[in-house]
């Protein structure tokens, strides 16, 4: 099982891959668009994701396109406030609405890919059309790259943030299109629990080790494991020490975390076999 890092700037993969890291599980590009006037540009990106490929040197970065909206509000975007942004108008939500920003995006991240082992990421995909609706907009800045004769993966992974739970009985249909998934495992307890994890009057109850979100990880793992993809995960649970024992056990191709939160035990878990960790 791979040990990575989740970052949300280029400057934060040096010391990622320094502290240890074995690839980048998950790149925040959301954090690009906050706290300025305006959008980064195509250019600002993709000087953006080469400096985070340069730090690399042939590891894998997985950028997650901007999940804006929710706890991560763009003040320029005038997306207007809502009872319950975690479950509005928010990632794969706003980009048809955004369609030039996620296009502007994905040029980027394409024109990238020809300096280093990238994969893109869709984040809050709920239902299958969603998805099929973000491929299809992917031909664009695909199409536009050839005509333009600029160099690209041509083959570069696509996958999916499962952190909604209405994925987990699509996963075989998924596989038909996507490469790869990674769990976000703060999101998906929040909506498997049913529980605000940033309201205080109900934080006791928002818990990635109850058993039935075990029992959810434990069948996504497996069924898209049947399918022969890659599932990793990345959130706060991997980096809690005394659960990696259980991680390695569900099998994880990946588990990914902060990056000050490197270097991790790897002595004591890598030589860990999987059949006791699966029985606790």
């Amino acid at each position: 099982m791979e040990v990575a890092a989740n970052i949300a700037h280029s400057v934060e993969a040096q010391a990622a891959f320094s502290n240890g890291a074995e690839a980048v599980g998950l790149f925040r590009t959301e954090m690009l668009y906050m706290d300025r006037a305006c959008a980064p540009d195509e250019n600002e990106l993709y000087n953006i994701f080469c400096q985070a490929l340069e730090s690399a040197k042939g590891r894998s970065i997985i950028v997650r396109t901007m999940d804006i909206g929710g706890d991560k509000p763009v003040d320029y975007l005038n997306i207007p406030a809502e009872a319950n942004p975690f479950l509005g108008y928010r990632a794969v939500r706003i980009y048809e609405e955004y369609a030039s920003l996620f296009t502007t995006q994905l040029r980027s991240i394409l024109r990238a890919s020809a300096h280093g082992n990238l994969k893109i990421m869709i984040p809050m995909i709920s239902l299958w059309k969603r998805f099929c609706g973000s491929k299809r907009s992917w031909r664009k800045p695909n199409s536009s790259c050839v005509m333009e004769h600029i160099p690209f993966d041509e083959k570069i992974p696509l996958g999916i943030m499962l952190e909604v739970p209405s994925v987990m009985f699509i996963i075989d249909q998924c596989c038909e299109e996507i490469d790869f998934f990674s769990i976000g495992s703060n999101d998906l307890t929040q909506y498997l629990l049913a529980v605000d994890r940033d309201n205080a009057k109900v934080t006791r109850h928002y818990n990635s080790l109850n058993p039935a979100f075990l029992r959810a990880l434990d069948f996504a793992v497996q069924a898209v494991h049947r399918q022969g993809k890659w599932i990793g995960l990345c959130g706060e649970l991997g980096a809690k020490g005394s659960v990696l024992p259980l991680l390695v056990g569900l099998g994880l191709d990946e588990i990914a975390w902060a990056r000050r939160r490197f270097p991790p035990p790897k002595r004591g878990w890598h030589n860990s076999t999987a059949e006791p960790a699966a029985s606790c």
